[in-house]
């Protein structure tokens, strides 16, 4: 059973944050999307170094393409609330404690949200000059859009898409990030998820700015 980002087990993690910088994934040499602000291509230190490590790791001809790092908690907010609204359209009738659960596999409340610490990136593979490689969904498709292919494990995408994923996953995994199963682009390090999975005594990372 996939253990959700909102999990009594994760939320209780502690956090012992030392106040790592962020810095800008784009200076490191990674590809990042064009359009984005400068927060969006920012991470810690410290998932900017995995990331690197993983670049290096991929097979010649692939790299990894950043769409978002950090988010603001106002943006965090916002697209709670947005998301939110919509399950609410699309399961008329739901109890909202089920709605606040379903709104969980896709979006993190701002308290302990890993992109809002700066702990989080979502990814997907290009070629050798930076094209998207198809990989199943596009970055950011609900559950519902997708039909739950986008999560990392989905039987309902085609080999050429698993078979990239896994290669993602193999350099990710392998430079120490974690992923969040029922988004196949969403990695992170340092964050309650990370240290949850791996067995961690307390996050690294808590909000880089204040939330209330």
């Amino acid at each position: 059973m996939t253990i959700l980002i909102a999990d009594p087990d994760v939320v209780a993690v502690p956090v012992v944050d030392e106040g790592e910088a962020l810095v800008d994934l784009a200076g490191l040499g990674l590809a990042c999307t064009a359009g984005r602000d400068r927060r969006s291509r920012q991470v810690r230190s410290g998932v900017a170094a995995r990331l690197v490590a993983a670049q290096a790791a991929l097979p010649d001809g692939l790299r990894l393409l950043v769409v978002e790092g950090a988010r603001s908690a106002q943006a965090q907010a916002e697209t709670v609330a947005a998301y939110t609204r919509q399950l609410r359209i699309d399961f008329p009738g739901e109890a909202e404690e089920e709605i606040q659960r379903l709104s969980t596999r896709y979006v993190a409340p701002v308290a302990y949200a890993p992109h809002v610490a700066g702990a989080a990136v979502d990814l997907t593979l290009a070629d050798a000059v930076g094209r998207p490689l198809w990989m199943g969904t596009e970055v950011d498709a609900t559950p519902e859009q997708s039909d739950g292919a986008c999560a990392f494990a989905s039987e309902g995408i085609d080999a050429e898409a698993r078979a990239r994923r896994d290669v993602m996953a193999t350099a990710l995994l392998g430079a120490g990030l974690v992923n969040y199963p029922t988004e196949w682009w969403h990695w992170s390090y340092g964050d309650r998820y990370w240290a949850l999975t791996t067995g961690a005594p307390y996050a690294l990372y808590g909000p880089v700015e204040r939330t209330s």
